[in-house]
């Protein structure tokens, strides 16, 4: 099972992101990675194996910045290696994906038809190509993220950057879970409460086919035809 964590807000988001993963380790792992968005650079560190070869990675090459993702991940397409490690970036898009994209050898092909290059063996990095083509075209990082996922089937958790737009995180749900965690002027992303324990416990719960656009301020839910959903926070004891 492949961990997710996401965090905008006024810290310095690497080492809240590692810590955060770190609570994630009993989810079974091969690789991880961090992304951090700072004066329009993304900034990615990699590593094939446990969360200490990731931690030493950023002692040597540290990254800046207040709103970031990161990942453990579990090989399905692709053996595992730095370079399938997430996350993974197309144009201006990255992402980090738990789930598995069904139909990804018949988009691969048809994205290396339109001349996209692929750095990696995994289904995800199709996902970040397809938002990142739309973008691109001037569609807005919402709505992109939202026709993207009307194109593709499967099961999935994702949660995406734009280097053009640091000011919000989009995530997406289905069938696999993901949590948003509330704070004072910052905001948390998850696969799992317990990354977010250390930081708050005020979460809402994405359903399937639920989209969600979140900023330092909070976040909005849409369903899968654009439709506002409203979601209660929940107080975790």
């Amino acid at each position: 099972m492949c961990g997710i964590v996401g965090y905008i807000g006024q810290r310095d988001a690497a080492p809240l992101i590692l810590e955060s993963l770190r609570k994630l380790e009993y989810r079974v792992y091969d690789s991880a990675g961090i992304a951090v968005l700072h004066d329009s650079r993304v900034s990615v560190r990699r590593a094939e194996g446990k969360l200490n070869n990731l931690a030493a990675t950023l002692e040597r090459q540290p990254m800046t910045g207040t709103i970031g993702i990161g990942h453990t991940r579990w090989a399905t397409h692709g053996r595992p290696s730095e370079n399938n490690a997430h996350p993974h970036s197309a144009g201006d898009i990255v992402v980090v994906h738990n789930g598995i994209s069904e139909q990804y050898l018949e988009w691969k092909q048809q994205l290396i038809k339109r001349g996209t290059h692929f750095s990696s063996e995994t289904d995800s990095e199709i996902v970040a190509h397809l938002v990142a083509e739309k973008v691109a075209r001037g569609v807005d990082f919402l709505v992109a993220v939202q026709r993207t996922l009307r194109e593709i089937h499967g099961s999935y958790a994702l949660l995406f950057l734009n280097r053009r737009d640091p000011t919000r995180m989009i995530v997406a749900k289905n069938s696999t879970p993901i949590v948003i965690g509330a704070g004072d002027g910052e905001m948390f992303i998850a696969s799992d409460i317990p990354a977010l324990l250390d930081y708050t416990r005020k979460v809402a719960f994405l359903e399937d086919g639920e989209i969600g656009e979140v900023t330092v301020a909070g976040f909005r839910l849409f369903d899968g035809k654009g439709n506002p959903v409203k979601r209660p926070v929940k107080q975790i004891t």
